[in-house]
Parts: structure tokens; C-alpha cells; sequence
């Protein structure tokens, strides 16, 4: 990657931070150690990597032949991982138009397959026609109250399937939000501001 110089021909260490944040690379499966770059847009916060290598230690087993929708996808960081990983299929849906076609130029690009990438709001398109998923990731920006009203669209449009899996990330301070009464947390950790958690489908309280 070219150093971004300042005018005194040295990289502004600053500067060269905010390159480096605008790329990921995968951590497991076929495309392993590839980068990825995404837009430097505020409101993407990708999921660091030591959150991806132990959400993706806890799916070990499940996202093999998994149908997994990555929701707010951003960057495309967890739907990437999965289908590294042998996903089925992942659906991403992100509302930057930027961001979407980065995602899209990456699946053409690393030959995916069992992929499509939706340039929608999360919202819109939880109100579309559902088709259920087994894992779904679920990592809206912080300031946000959108994860109350993605769950109960998940929930009452059938977009899991039986025994599905839930992926949250929040704020660790202010906790999670009030979420479908189904869901129960199985796994939970906070690494910095981030609290991460894996949930399933339970009967309810």
C-alpha cells in the first residue's frame, strides 16, 4: 500500500492510522489473510478482529452450509468471514451506496459464490419478503435505535429459521436494548466500548 506523505515527505502518523483502519483482513478459511478495504465512512465500525476470531471460534460448528444475513454489513467484514468459512450463502444488505458496491467489487473480485449484496436500509428490507436465515449478524451503529426494531421485524416477518443464532454488538456501557423475548443470550463479552453477543432462539419467558 502507497504511505500517505505530508508535505515534508514524511507519513503523518495520524494519517497513516486512518489508512491502516480502512483495511481488514480475514482471519480463517479459503481466503484467509486477505485484505479488504472499505470506505472511510464514520458511521462503519468494523468489528475488530479478536471479536471476529472468537464470534467466529463460537459458530465453529453452524456456519458450514449456513444461510447467514449480515444486516447493517458496513464493511462486509462478518458475512466475508462466513463465507471464507464455508457459508452457503450470505445475503448483505448495507445502505451506503459506496459501501455496497465496495462489497460488491470484493465478491467479483474473490470469486465468491452463494453471495448478494442488497443496497437497502435495514429496515426496508426486513419488511420485504422474507427467506429464512440461520445466522444472522447484527451490528448497527452505536447512536442508533435500530436493533429493538430489527429484532421484532426478524421475529414477526420469519426471516430465522428453527434453531437460528443472533450475533449482537452494542455499546458495553449502555448494555443491550430490549429484544425479542425468544432470544436468549448464550454468549456474551466486552472487549473495549464493544459488547458482543451470541444469542439463540429459546421459547420464551
Amino acid at each position: 500500500m502507497a504511505k500517505v506523505r505530508k508535505s515534508g515527505g514524511e507519513a503523518s502518523p495520524a494519517t497513516a492510522r486512518a489508512v491502516r483502519s480502512r483495511v481488514l483482513r480475514i482471519i480463517g478459511g479459503r481466503w484467509r489473510g486477505r485484505r479488504l478495504r472499505f470506505p472511510p465512512r464514520a458511521e462503519i465500525r468494523p468489528t475488530p478482529d479478536r471479536v471476529r476470531e472468537t464470534l467466529f471460534n463460537w459458530l465453529a460448528l453452524r456456519v458450514p452450509g449456513a444461510r447467514c444475513l449480515d444486516l447493517f454489513a458496513g464493511s462486509g467484514a462478518l458475512g466475508l468471514e462466513a463465507l471464507s468459512r464455508g457459508a452457503a450463502h450470505v445475503t448483505f444488505v448495507e445502505r451506503d451506496a459506496v459501501a455496497a458496491r465496495e462489497l460488491r467489487a470484493r465478491l467479483v473480485e474473490w470469486q465468491a459464490s452463494g453471495a448478494r449484496v442488497e443496497h437497502s436500509d435495514a429496515l426496508h428490507f426486513l419488511a420485504g419478503r422474507a427467506l429464512p436465515f440461520d445466522i444472522v449478524f447484527l451490528d448497527p451503529p452505536f447512536a442508533s435505535t435500530l436493533l429493538p426494531e430489527a429484532g421484532r421485524l426478524l421475529e414477526e416477518h420469519s426471516w430465522l429459521s428453527a434453531g437460528a443464532l443472533i450475533y449482537v454488538e452494542s455499546d458495553a456501557h449502555a448494555g443491550l436494548p430490549p429484544l425479542p423475548q425468544t432470544w436468549e443470550i448464550a454468549k456474551s463479552r466486552q472487549a473495549g466500548a464493544v459488547g458482543y453477543h451470541l444469542l439463540t432462539r429459546g421459547k420464551g419467558r
